[in-house]
């Protein structure tokens, strides 16, 4: 019988600032000071006042620092 493979556990896509300050914890000038020092996920620019991240680099950054507390 064939098994479809389970669809992921969240849909990915374009988080904007306010919402990746909800799921790390971390304000605006933290969350820059870490992508500078290359160890949070780069914005993406939406526009020419605008950026987000993907989803997916936010939840396996999440993932991979827990990892590393445990």
């Amino acid at each position: 019988m064939y098994q479809q493979n389970p669809a992921p556990l969240t849909e990915r896509r374009i988080l904007r600032r306010a919402e990746v300050e909800v799921k790390t914890g971390f304000k605006r000038a933290h969350i820059y000071s870490l992508m500078k020092d290359g160890k949070f996920p780069k914005a993406i620019k939406l526009g020419v006042r605008a950026v987000g991240w993907d989803s997916a680099e936010i939840e396996q950054w999440i993932i991979e620092r827990l990892k590393t507390r445990i």
